[in-house]
């Protein structure tokens, strides 16, 4: 489900365009969303290392392992040949 809400929310944004981890939690639980963030983040970064997102901090490609404070995702520029 959270990894079905995270491709929805970057196909819909398109290329170039990303967005917080938090959106998608929000989506699967409006009134309990940051119980949610851990896995969210986890998802995510699967999405990364299966090369379908990209994760970002300031702007700048990072690893979501690493990544302290606030991270976005957007889709890989490899995605739209997977699709």
């Amino acid at each position: 489900m959270i990894r079905d809400q995270f491709m929805e929310l970057a196909r819909k944004r398109g290329s170039g365009k990303t967005f917080c981890p938090s959106e998608i939690a929000r989506q699967v639980d409006p009134n309990n969303w940051r119980s949610l963030m851990e896995i969210t983040r986890l998802v995510g970064k699967e999405l990364v290392e299966e090369d379908w997102l990209l994760c970002t901090q300031k702007g700048n490609p990072v690893d979501p392992s690493r990544a302290m404070g606030p991270i976005r995702f957007c889709l890989s520029s490899n995605c739209t040949k997977k699709v």
